[in-house]
């Protein structure tokens, strides 16, 4: 269990950070073989895994999927806001000497000698950037793809949660953050294999959503001035393939608003841009952006703007709409 005291000061300072590293890092562990993941990365598991067996390139990445459970912080740095992975391989590669040195001898003190670990210590600037050629060549075979569907949610991830911070407070931010964190005010506990407890005042906390979080849920500490937690954005299931559109006869809520507009509606589980909703769906933004209009002269969906996204959600009508004639529990508002 992680302890994470926070005050005045702290909560003030609490920002969110997009990072597509931390997101493949994540993913990684996804891959092993004992493995089985959940329905959204079901089809994506099956090519990293075999980008990982078959791209000689990646092996220097085997440390981060078979070392300890804890790391120095060089292999995975402290996310920035880049949503440009060769942003942040480029920290990577250029990560001084001492600093590897440092993190090698606080983190692996007295395996100096694995052969996974040794590299490190004797050529620190070749080891790192052989480990960012490693996330490069890994990247490109099994998350590039996936990118641009990717950055969307954990975009909508971070202005949703920016909204809740400014109209809710932040209460109501970490109450919803995800099932392994719980908030108890002024404490954040984070359910992890390790024990760690950090008092009011040390560092500010930067939360990073991941679409892969599922792999595993990270937080940074070497970093003496912010400790940086992920958390498991929502919208993974845009990773599956398009399902098939539902048998005609039986899809009343299809037959009365059209496939198309029907599909759009049930996107909308919580607030989603157009973009969102098209990248979930496969459709073209222009097309979505029909069914949203007209559903929102209908008054079926409501819109509201955050900076210059603006975000979709059902009204009452809406949520009664899918209870009475998709059988959805959609009922209560989300958030």
């Amino acid at each position: 269990m992680i302890r994470i005291e926070l005050d005045e000061a702290s909560l003030g300072a609490t920002r969110i950070a997009i990072s597509p590293l931390w997101d493949a890092f994540c993913s990684l562990h996804l891959t092993m073989p004992h493995r089985t993941p959940s329905r959204p990365y079901e089809e994506w598991v099956v090519r990293a895994r075999e980008v990982l067996r078959e791209d000689d390139r990646t092996h220097a990445l085997r440390l981060l999927i078979d070392g300890p459970n804890t790391f120095p912080d060089f292999l995975l740095p402290r996310p920035v806001g880049a949503t440009s992975v060769e942003a942040e391989l480029e920290t990577v590669r250029t990560t001084p000497a001492d600093v590897v040195r440092a993190g090698i001898a606080e983190h692996y003190a007295g395996l100096e000698d694995h052969p996974r670990i040794r590299p490190y210590v004797v050529d620190p600037e070749g080891a790192c950037a052989d480990l960012a050629d490693a996330y490069t060549a890994y990247w490109e075979g099994a998350m590039a793809a996936h990118w641009p569907t990717m950055r969307r949610l954990v975009e909508d991830e971070v202005l949703i949660r920016a909204r809740t911070f400014a109209t809710e407070g932040i209460d109501a931010l970490f109450t919803g953050l995800e099932s392994r964190a719980k908030w108890t005010p002024p404490v954040l506990e984070l359910t992890k294999h390790i024990d760690a407890e950090y008092r009011a005042g040390e560092r500010r906390l930067l939360l990073v959503p991941l679409v892969f979080a599922e792999g595993c849920r990270l937080y940074s500490t070497d970093d003496p001035e912010v400790l940086t937690v992920s958390f498991q954005a929502r919208g993974a299931g845009a990773l599956r393939e398009r399902p098939a559109e539902r048998a005609e006869s039986g899809d009343r809520l299809g037959l009365l608003l059209g496939r198309g507009r029907a599909s759009v509606l049930r996107q909308l589980g919580g607030p989603l841009t157009t973009a969102g909703i098209a990248d979930r769906l496969g459709l073209a933004p222009s097309t979505v952006s029909e069914h949203l209009s007209v559903l929102s002269e209908a008054d079926v969906v409501t819109r509201h703007r955050i900076g210059r996204s603006v975000y979709y959600q059902l009204t009452d009508t809406g949520r009664a709409l899918l209870a009475l004639l998709s059988g959805e529990d959609v009922l209560r508002a989300v958030s």
